[in-house]
């Protein structure tokens, strides 16, 4: 009986932090100068930024993917590829090219999973554009895609966002441009979404407050 009510002490504790509000500077920061977002009005901008190479992004891809599956209407979610290194921007532009190729939702996962289950380093046109194949596109229309000015315009709008971000590493979840949560700061990589799940709640009334 003892252990029964420890156990639902704890857990009311537990769900008590899990309601509470996060606290600015704590929980999470607040960009100095907001980043302007890309939504239309009335929707509020989510957006995770990652690294295909990162072991803490990979593990987050779960339970962020089960969040975005039940988020509202009002919400876009956007995923950023971060360009720290050469490799790090040889996976963005990875992405991007599937993106370009209308494959990125098929591929997104599997590409992860190619990293970190099966070892592979998808660091190399070749080795790409041969992986790109396995999703109804030619190994020359993913080179052509992996090279395009399209692309490598993301790329730089890719870097120029990380920089207004001022990211020192990845994942982190930016919520409407401003709020950035990172695991350090939201304890571990299963908060992250519920701590931006209560950020969204606080754009929303902001917004709300304005509109009155």
């Amino acid at each position: 009986m003892l252990k029964h009510w420890i156990a639902a002490i704890a857990g009311l504790g537990l769900s008590t932090m899990a309601m509470a509000a996060p606290v600015a500077g704590e929980d999470y920061q607040v960009l100095d100068e907001p980043v302007e977002t890309r939504v239309d009005p009335g929707q509020i901008e989510v957006t995770e930024v990652f690294w295909y190479g990162c072991p803490h992004c990979y593990n987050l891809e779960a339970p962020l993917n089960a969040w975005v599956a039940e988020l509202p209407e009002d919400v876009t979610f956007q995923r950023l590829p971060a360009t720290m290194g050469d490799v790090w921007t040889t996976h963005a532009t990875a992405f991007y090219a599937a993106q370009q190729l209308g494959i990125l939702d098929k591929l997104h996962d599997d590409f992860f999973d190619a990293i970190h289950q099966d070892g592979r380093k998808l660091t190399d046109t070749d080795e790409i554009a041969e992986f790109f194949s396995n999703y109804g596109v030619s190994e020359e229309e993913a080179k052509d895609a992996l090279t395009s000015f399209g692309v490598k315009s993301q790329i730089n709008r890719a870097h120029a966002t990380m920089r207004a971000y001022k990211l020192m590493g990845v994942p982190a979840l930016v919520v409407d441009g401003r709020y950035v949560i990172t695991p350090s700061s939201a304890g571990s990589l299963e908060n992250m979404p519920q701590i931006a799940s209560a950020l969204i709640e606080q754009v929303r009334d902001e917004d709300s407050s304005q509109g009155e």
